[in-house]
Parts: C-alpha cells; sequence; structure tokens
C-alpha cells in the first residue's frame, strides 16, 4: 500500500469515527424527547462504504443500544444511497425482550414486528 493510499484510509476513519461519535451522542440526547425520530445527521457524503466498520466500532466502544446502533446506522446507508427501514419488535411471553434492527441488515427473527421507521 501506498503512502497516499494510507493516509487516505486514515483520513477516512478518522472521519467516519467522528462522525460516528457525534451521532451516537446526539441520538442518544434527543432520543428520551423525540423518540425514533431522534436526529442522527447526515454522514459525509466522501467516505467510502467499507468506513461502516469503524461506525460500527464506534458504537460498540460506546455501548450504543440496539435503537441507538440501527438509527444511526439508517443515516450512514442512506447517506451513501441505502435507504432501509429500522424495525421494532418484541418477544417473550412472560417477561418482554424488545429489540430494534435494520431491516436486511441484521435478523429478527424470534422477534414480532412492532414499528417500522422509515428512512
Amino acid at each position: 500500500m501506498t503512502a497516499a493510499r494510507l493516509v487516505r484510509r486514515l483520513r477516512a476513519g478518522s472521519a467516519a469515527a467522528a462522525w460516528a461519535f457525534a451521532a451516537h451522542r446526539r441520538v442518544r440526547r434527543t432520543l428520551p424527547a423525540d423518540g425514533v425520530h431522534a436526529t442522527v445527521g447526515t454522514p459525509p457524503a466522501n467516505l467510502p462504504m467499507g468506513a461502516v466498520r469503524i461506525v460500527l466500532g464506534v458504537l460498540r466502544v460506546r455501548r450504543a443500544t440496539c435503537l441507538e446502533r440501527s438509527l444511526v446506522l439508517q443515516a450512514w446507508l442512506a447517506g451513501r444511497g441505502d435507504r432501509r427501514d429500522v424495525v421494532i419488535g418484541v418477544r417473550g411471553a412472560g417477561s418482554v425482550l424488545a429489540h430494534a434492527w435494520v431491516d436486511g441488515l441484521e435478523d429478527g427473527a424470534g422477534y414480532v414486528e412492532l414499528h417500522r421507521v422509515p428512512a
């Protein structure tokens, strides 16, 4: 790998990490008041789709909930022209478990769909 290519990849990774950190902070702050319509923000358009690994890594380190992660990932994908719904579902009889996921990327097997957040 050339030095120029390495520098481009490092810049893209840094920009993706900075966006993911800010987007997660914004979602976490606005989610209590705005619910599933919490503000995420538009990701930088010039970043490669592969930088999604950096975004997911930041969300993992920040211990994002499944809903926070799904809303941030939905915004990231929409910024790249891939519009997907966030699905919220539940399962369980005695104790109810809720989960959120991005439609088509994650598996909601075992969960009954309750709500969709369109892209």
